[in-house]
């Protein structure tokens, strides 16, 4: 098994996780510089985002039209172009260290300040939340660059998790277990959806979580839509309600899925359910290092398939998690990157019959040195009867 540290242990000791330093984003910084030349780049353009925070440790207060940009090119010294007036903040950073400020005041050109450090014909990966307004400045003042997404460019730049970034994601994954161990003990029938919802979003912030990205509660035909968002439906005895839920903890993130039936379900019910938790268990036991991420989804998929339910498993399998609760690696059809130890992602499977209900059940995983897979989720996989 991985060496990782039991997310419950961790959390029962009340473990603080190690701060970032400057020499871990200093080594993050140079990856990131060594993968854009391996990649043919010439360098890549970070707006603020969970790119400049895996990279930096730096967060502004407020992201505005203002252009802040950091600059990481292979032989060169990582460059935060700021604000004057954010300036003092960035100087905080805990990877501030580990790179050179330079800032622009109210008036001037942020181009004219940025254009000196890019190669004037290079080819830049871009972060994919990067302001149109901005990169159309860059091409303006630098018109034989060229750009690229760093998703497309350099899918696995925040891919692979350190000890510590593993311990954050055991730590998220714990608190998640935790809301959902607490969930089971509310009353469910009678109530709206967005009751429950409320419930997990408290249950995660009490728990830890700094931040609740999403709550979905779908009970009875409302299941069947993977993505369906809390509303005023009263759920009844009878209904299967799907429970996805998840956030940040300690800057990273937590998803988890569920699905628990009031009162007693039917045989069918029943069926589909262990269906699913079948499938997930395949998908899991599909992890290992060097086996390409589209045989989590095909492990998965044939359970589902064999069944007779496959047009009924609408989505990938899985996707990768970090400072995002949603990031690359993809676990779906065509995507040959092979996994390695420390990649996280989830693996959730489901089946949704139209108008009648849905199941699904959802943890998050890694890849180990050793070769087998770690669930930062365990709670029980078992149908849970609810009131």
């Amino acid at each position: 098994m991985s060496s990782t540290p039991a997310p419950e242990a961790a959390e029962e000791r009340g473990e603080t996780p190690v701060p970032f330093t400057a020499d871990d984003y200093r080594a993050r910084l140079a990856r990131a510089a060594e993968s854009a030349a391996d990649a043919g780049l010439a360098g890549v353009i970070v707006a603020p985002g969970p790119d400049l925070v895996y990279l930096t440790g730096y967060q502004p207060t407020a992201i505005t039209e203002r252009l802040t940009a950091l600059v990481v090119a292979p032989g060169r010294e990582p460059v935060l172009v700021v604000p004057t007036l954010e300036a003092p903040d960035a100087e905080k950073a805990a990877g501030a260290a580990a790179l050179t400020l330079r800032d622009w005041t109210d008036g001037k050109d942020p181009y004219a300040v940025t254009a000196p450090l890019l190669d004037a014909d290079g080819r830049f990966g871009v972060s994919d939340n990067a302001w149109a307004m901005h990169l159309l400045g860059l091409q303006k003042a630098l018109p034989g660059t060229s750009y690229v997404s760093l998703t497309e460019a350099l899918p696995m730049l925040r891919g692979v998790k350190d000890a510590h970034e593993l311990a954050r994601i055991a730590a998220a994954g714990a608190a998640a277990d935790r809301a959902y161990g607490e969930i089971l003990k509310v009353r469910f029938a009678g109530r709206r959806e967005t009751d429950v919802a409320a419930d997990l979003a408290a249950l995660l912030l009490r728990f830890g979580h700094s931040q609740v990205d999403f709550t979905v509660v779908g009970s009875g035909p409302n299941g069947a839509n993977p993505h369906h968002e809390a509303g005023d439906r009263v759920i009844e005895c009878g209904d299967m309600v799907v429970l996805d839920f998840g956030g940040l903890k300690h800057g990273y993130g937590s998803d988890t899925t569920r699905t628990v039936h009031v009162g007693e379900p039917t045989d069918e019910e029943r069926r589909v359910h262990d269906l699913v938790r079948e499938a997930q268990q395949a998908g899991f036991e599909a992890v290992r290092p060097g086996v390409a991420c589209q045989e989590v989804d095909r492990a998965a998929r044939k359970v589902i398939t064999d069944a007779g339910y496959g047009e009924y498993f609408i989505h990938r399998t899985g996707h990768g998690i970090g400072v995002t609760t949603h990031e690359p690696p993809y676990m779906i059809e065509g995507e040959e990157l092979p996994i390695v130890p420390g990649m996280c992602f989830s693996i959730e499977p489901g089946v949704y019959l139209p108008g009648r209900f849905g199941v699904r059940i959802e943890d998050i995983v890694t890849a180990t040195e050793d070769g087998a897979g770690h669930r930062f989720n365990n709670t029980p996989h078992e149908m849970a009867l609810v009131d």
